[in-house]
């Protein structure tokens, strides 16, 4: 009965209220005016003076990111970023008229995290009426010339989705805001372009260039950034007339002495008409700059708008009286704007009357005087830049393993926290060295932190992969039952596991699409080995003793005095081999050989009488080569102009052009094994090397270790290494962009003017994230040299590549870190080693083989994304016992993707779905096989699930790809779903997946069935073929199912 009488009162009510609703229509939400429909109207006959309120808070420089959002230690500078943002909200409120932007998603999202739903409905709303804009939107305004594309990607991807997550469409940024960093890349602007943005507003260009552009009004172009993608990668970019600060005696700011706007008549500091002439006579040589009648005015700089009342007080009356004029015959119109208003009203100003210069090149280097070239920090703080990238290796591993073992429908904090910190090291103050050193301390306890949280989900997702079985749930998340650890210090050779362990099991994860060949070096303290593979078969290894140079690094911690080398080979796609190792009897430590050369697949000749390098021979090809280090000594100044400027962290300025060479001859020793083979030199008490060719591999390694650098001068030193050939180059070499594709250099050119160079070596350097190479036509030869982080990289004669390893810079150049270079660690002078792969060979007709280009691709992609080495301490006496226990090999493709086509990106996303991003790894023209466009076929790509569902999104997934294309036609989508009875469930499941309680207005790239249930392309819905055009990537968000036959 009581069932009955709950049935029949639920049916009236909704009878009650189906009765209201037929009475009284619900209200329809008003429609948002966010974006280009909220923009200020302007005047055609007027020049149009868009006023854009900002502020610029750097996620760590001066301060550490916490200290700059709370305001602590203001002794050092005066910001607080949550003070920033709650005084702007505040004064929104005021004057819906008012205008502001926000950029970095980092500061935001933890602001956003502390307030309260009434704050969060309010920021909401002037999202939704556009008086609050997001530019740029990534987790920080990343560095353009020492940042890696797959970390760009990643942090721009992570930032988008929490505002895409909050706002909705109107909390997608339309433009891009490089307003600070250092010079601008090629590929930066194209990642811009394949994201869905609009344009890019640039700060920071070479002042030559600079004026140039301002003399022949061509600061605003259509850039080509690539050669590769076609229009795809066009984009709209504009550089700024003052970077990003305010004009001359116009900052309103607390931190800012310029007077107010007093409109007080009858006050004796009535300012008013003197204060407009100033800023119209500013605006005449503004205008003389540009091409429309548009101009764009920052009214910000860095930490602005602490007290954002006084800034807004002051632009409200500026815009007054300045409107006022116009009845006078004024021809200026001031409107609060933002960025993406400005470029559209400059866009639809030249539509048919101006013809958009192109730019092809990028904006490197760039000098902001006649001695101040950019290019220090492309080298500065070695370590760091080291440590970023083992970061981005790691992260990469944690979500691909996250995503194969299925950890959960939502990601972990766990993830979460590398995520974040490999965000805010892309940041123009950290990856590029230029922060303070107790900054520099502060981004690197952030990536430990990452670590640590990301071992838990490695440790667990494969104890899950290992043993087939369930994971048992402690609290909230899975308990790993095998211990799997990562060794972080094997750079100075040392790690604790497999030093203290008579056994223990090497489980080497393989995160690229293809089968790689491993070599695994770890710290031992045994002299003899066996490791067996997943099938008991013995694998060959080499035992080598350590070198004293690495035993004596500062702060090492070791007992081991050997290395185990051996060879994982064939370690399966985003898959995984264990092995077997445990110690037996004997001494199997190699002992140094008396040869004058080392011959494997590659080839080093060595001079008896230096014991350096003097000639190789790779891919067949023998030429003579000498490799050697030197230093520059840093220029000295008080920096009172251009013409005392000091070497430091952003700026290089040698003192003389000459390089200083470290040593005249070496103390050397070789050793040859079956596996690999060692030149060893020491030439001086700070600066080593060990030089390596292996058994299987193409290329030379340059193993060097610099440190600690001598301060007993008062120029410091800069250290480099040259690679010097017979090559005719003619001052022509190429560089990559982000680690993609190759922009070609010449010796004291630029391409766009004609430049006038007074710094003929710091002049001359360029960016080198990953690889730098040189070619003779005429003999057909190309040597290319690859980086393991980023170096800043020349050729200054002919046949010689340069770069630039370590530097002490004694003093500060004066651009604001107000700090020597002077990197110290456990006491001493900071250590760094790292490693240069060198490879030769015919720029075309390799026999049949694969282009030297395309080899330099694979061996970029493998050191990259190396294959991560795990140790897990075994209790099991024997393998047998260890095998029947856990699966020692595993795949997590069905099988191996072309060469020429990689996973870029597998992880966790929203709910049930996850993130997929395929790339074509080759440039056009770079192999005559390898350069044609690739097809992947989705169907069946992954082992244990299957896709049955998949959308395509902008590269940063935060757009459906149609949505964002022009001439869209509504009802051709990309959605793709099988014919699957299981897709009834989920379309059901998807209805409960919808926003959550801080959302408003999704785009719905997270609600993807809800979006499309009821509009699939029947006729395309088995279509699981992806094709890939050269250097393309896509971005696909994808529903899975377990397969059947996978536990």
């Amino acid at each position: 009965m009581a069932d009955k009488m709950f049935v029949l009162k639920f049916c009236c009510i909704v009878w009650c209220l189906c009765a209201v609703g037929l009475s009284h229509p619900a209200k329809k939400k008003d429609k948002p005016r966010c974006g280009y429909e909220s923009c200020h109207p302007t005047k055609d006959d007027f020049i149009n003076v868009h006023i854009v309120p900002h502020t610029h808070d750097d996620v760590g420089w001066l301060k550490t990111v916490d200290q700059y959002y709370y305001g602590d230690k203001n002794y050092i500078q005066n910001a607080g970023v949550r003070y920033i943002l709650d005084s702007v909200m505040d004064s929104l409120r005021v004057n819906q008229e008012r205008r502001f932007i926000y950029v970095e998603t980092a500061f935001f999202w933890k602001w956003w995290m502390q307030q309260d739903d009434s704050t969060r409905h309010r920021v909401q709303k002037y999202v939704r009426n556009g008086q609050l804009e997001f530019v740029g939107g990534a987790w920080t305004m990343n560095d353009e010339a020492t940042t890696h594309y797959q970390s760009i990607i990643d942090q721009f991807t992570w930032g988008l989705r929490k505002l895409n997550d909050t706002f909705g469409e109107c909390g997608r940024p339309k433009v891009g805001w490089q307003i600070d960093p250092f010079g601008h890349s090629r590929e930066m602007a194209s990642l811009f372009a394949q994201m869905g943005y609009d344009g890019i507003l640039l700060g920071r260009i070479d002042y030559q260039d600079k004026e140039h552009r301002f003399y022949t009004k061509k600061p605003e172009f259509t850039w080509q950034a690539s050669a590769n993608l076609g229009n795809k990668s066009s984009i709209f970019t504009s550089v700024m007339y003052n970077t990003y600060s305010p004009p001359p005696g116009f900052c309103f700011d607390i931190l800012c002495m310029d007077e107010p706007i007093v409109d007080d008549i009858n006050s004796f500091a009535y300012n008013v008409d003197r204060k407009v002439n100033a800023f119209f006579a500013y605006l005449n040589n503004v205008t003389k700059a540009y091409a429309t009648n548009h101009v764009i005015i920052t009214m910000g700089e860095d930490f602005n708008y602490q007290a954002a009342h006084t800034w807004f007080t002051n632009l409200d009356k500026l815009i007054l009286y300045a409107n006022k004029r116009q009845k006078r015959g004024s021809k200026y119109n001031l409107i609060y704007s933002t960025p993406s208003c400005y470029l559209k009203a400059v866009q639809d100003a030249g539509k048919g009357k101006i013809s958009w210069s192109n730019k092809s090149d990028d904006f490197f280097p760039y000098a902001s005087d006649s001695h101040a070239y950019w290019t220090g920090y492309f080298s500065s703080r070695p370590t760091l830049k080291r440590y970023e990238r083992v970061g981005n290796n790691y992260l990469q591993v944690c979500k691909q393993l996250y995503t194969l073992a299925s950890l959960g429908p939502e990601d972990w904090a766990d993830l979460n926290t590398l995520r974040e910190a490999m965000g805010v090291m892309q940041h123009h103050d950290a990856i590029t060295g230029t922060e303070k050193q107790q900054v520099a301390y502060d981004y690197a306890r952030l990536l430990s932190k990452g670590f640590d949280e990301c071992e838990y989900v490695t440790r667990t997702a494969l104890s899950k992969l290992v043993t087939g079985r369930q994971l048992h749930h402690k609290q909230k998340y899975p308990s790993p039952e095998a211990n799997f650890q990562s060794c972080l210090l094997t750079n100075m050779s040392q790690c604790e596991k497999t030093e203290a362990s008579r056994r223990f099991v090497v489980t080497v994860y393989n995160p690229l699409s293809r089968n790689v060949t491993h070599y695994v070096r770890l710290p031992v303290t045994g002299t003899a080995f066996e490791v067996l593979d997943y099938n008991g078969n013995n694998v060959p290894s080499q035992l080598m003793p350590i070198p004293n140079t690495i035993l004596n690094i500062p702060g090492r911690d070791s007992e081991s005095t050997v290395e185990l080398i051996f060879i994982a080979k064939d370690v399966p796609p985003l898959g995984f081999i264990s092995f077997y190792v445990s110690e037996i009897p004997g001494n199997n430590v190699l002992k140094s050989k008396h040869l004058h050369s080392i011959s494997y697949q590659s080839q080093i000749g060595i001079d008896p009488e230096t014991g350096k390098v003097n000639k190789i021979k790779i891919n067949d090809q023998l030429i003579q080569m000498d490799q050697d280090f030197y230093y520059y000594r840093g220029a000295v100044g008080n920096n009172s102009d251009a013409d005392y400027r000091s070497s430091g962290a952003y700026i290089f300025r040698p003192n003389k052009t000459a390089a200083f060479q470290v040593a005249e001859r070496t103390n050397y020793e070789l050793f040859e094994g079956e596996i690999v083979g060692e030149l060893r030199q020491v030439f001086n008490e700070w600066t080593s090397q060990i030089v390596r060719a292996y058994k299987d591999e193409a290329f030379i390694e340059f193993d060097w270790l610099i440190g600690p650098l001598p301060i007993n001068d008062v120029n410091g030193k800069e250290v480099i290494t040259r690679y010097s050939t017979d090559l005719k180059t003619h001052s022509t070499f190429y560089t990559d962009s982000n680690g993609r594709e190759m922009l070609k250099r010449v010796k004291n050119y630029r391409p766009t003017w004609d430049i006038t160079l007074l710094e003929t070596v710091a002049g001359n350097y360029y960016p080198v994230t990953s690889k730098i190479v040189m070619q003779d036509l005429h003999k057909n030869v190309e040597v290319a040299v690859l980086t393991d982080r980023a170096q800043g990289g020349t050729s200054l004669s002919d046949g010689e590549i340069e770069l630039m390893l370590h530097r002490s810079c004694l003093h500060d150049d004066a651009f604001g870190v107000n700090e020597n270079l002077l990197e110290r660690a456990f006491g001493k002078g900071l250590v760094t080693r790292g490693s240069h792969y060198l490879i030769a060979g015919p720029i075309s007709g390799n026999e049949g083989g694969r282009t030297v280009a395309a080899q330099e691709r694979d061996i970029a992609q493998r050191k990259l994304l190396a294959a991560w080495t795990f140790i897990t301490e075994t209790t099991a006496p024997d393998f047998e016992t260890y095998k029947t226990n856990y699966n020692m090999r595993y795949s997590g493709l069905s099988n191996s993707l072309p060469d020429n086509v990689q996973i870029l990106t597998l992880e966790p996303w929203k709910a049930n779905t996850f993130l997929l991003r395929l790339e074509h790894v080759l440039e056009k023209n770079e192999d005559p096989i390898l350069s044609q466009p690739a097809t992947v076929s989705l169907k069946n790509l992954f082992a244990t699930f299957d896709i049955i569902w998949y959308n395509e999104t902008t590269l940063g997934a935060d757009q459906w790809l149609k949505d964002n294309e022009k001439n869209k036609k509504e009802n051709d989508q990309i959605c793709i779903k099988d014919n699957n009875p299981i897709m009834e469930d989920l379309e059901w499941e998807a209805t409960t997946w919808r926003l959550d309680s801080n959302q408003i207005d999704s785009n719905d790239i997270y609600t993807v069935f809800t979006k499309y249930h009821y509009n699939i392309v029947e006729r395309n819905r088995l279509d699981y073929m992806v094709t890939l055009e050269p250097m393309q990537i896509r971005t696909f968000i994808i529903e899975v199912r377990k397969k059947r036959n996978f536990k």
